[in-house]
């Protein structure tokens, strides 16, 4: 099996998913027990945390270790409409611009 070469996109995609774990630690979002079965939908989950940490963190680390991404990422928007829309979470916002951060990331070639 032929080994994919690694991309400046994928060195700087993985490391924004660092800092968005890191993030999710620092502001207390993190389970370290994360009790989740993988939902179809982020709206199936218990919270929009634990999809972050079960389901979208491992997939598009799985991503970013294949080199194929999707045309747009709206995990900021979501992440909007989480923290801003209808109540203001203001220990959210670095996580907020992260988010921001790696949609910018993925549709930007």
């Amino acid at each position: 099996m032929v080994s994919k070469q690694a991309t400046d996109k994928d060195a700087l995609v993985l490391a924004k998913l660092d800092e968005i774990e890191a993030e999710l630690k620092r502001i207390g979002f993190w389970s370290e027990t994360p009790e989740m079965t993988e939902p179809a939908n982020f709206l199936e989950a218990p919270s929009f945390e634990l999809w972050l940490q079960c389901v979208f963190l491992p997939h598009a680390r799985e991503a970013a270790g294949k080199g194929t991404y999707p045309d747009r990422s709206q995990v900021g928007l979501m992440a909007l409409r989480q923290y801003d829309y209808h109540s203001y979470v203001p220990e959210a916002q670095t996580l907020l611009k992260l988010l921001h951060e790696f949609d910018r990331l993925i549709e930007n070639e």
